[in-house]
């Protein structure tokens, strides 16, 4: 079951590039917003900055930003956990534009559905974009998957969005991620032949 991590941590470096530089981002960027306020004002996910004053950074920036040790620790965890065997089958280029990619859309579709005056921080959306990629899997590549991942991925699915309808949950970010990892699902598994199973 790939899900459960049993390498060392340098086998984790050496096996998964793109994770353990995201991870290290998050890290980075945590240390560096609990130090300085204006940076950590700058990285904020802003939907005012963004329209009127064309601060389109702020569309990519959130997927690197979390501002609580929690918050930090649970999508750092999940990435890791979830990650890996994505990164194994698409390759590490087409993870890392797959992973920015339905993380950008859920910012985006948050600036639109959103009040302007909402802030948001965290990889969340690029997460559930992943278990929408897994969703794709699922319903349409279930021969890649076998059936103790296929229960984790379900379970893991049906919680998430669940625990999306609370207070403080950019909910457009979790539902518009797993729409995009979904969508994306077709185009990033046309041509794959299937050499390893989840």
């Amino acid at each position: 079951m790939f899900f459960v991590r049993t390498e060392s941590f340098k086998q984790f470096l050496k096996f998964y590039p793109v994770i353990s530089t995201l991870v290290a981002i998050h890290i980075i960027v945590f240390m560096i917003s609990s130090l300085s306020m204006p940076f950590r004002e700058l990285i904020v996910g802003s939907n005012l900055p963004i329209l009127l004053d064309q601060q389109y950074w702020r569309l990519v920036t959130p997927i690197f930003t979390h501002f609580e040790p929690m918050h930090l620790l649970f999508n750092t965890f999940s990435l890791i956990i979830f990650g890996p065997a994505l990164e194994v089958m698409l390759g590490r280029i087409k993870f890392i534009l797959a992973y920015l990619a339905v993380g950008i859309m859920a910012n985006v579709v948050t600036l639109f559905l959103a009040e302007m005056t909402y802030a948001h921080v965290g990889a969340s959306g690029a997460i559930f974009g992943l278990f929408g990629i897994y969703l794709f899997l699922l319903l349409m590549r279930p021969e890649l998957i076998d059936a103790n991942s296929r229960q984790i991925i379900i379970v893991i699915i049906i919680v998430g969005v669940v625990l999306t309808f609370r207070p403080g949950i950019n909910i457009y970010a979790h539902i518009f991620g797993l729409i995009g990892g979904l969508a994306l699902g077709p185009i990033l598994f046309a041509r794959y032949k299937g050499h390893f199973r989840i």
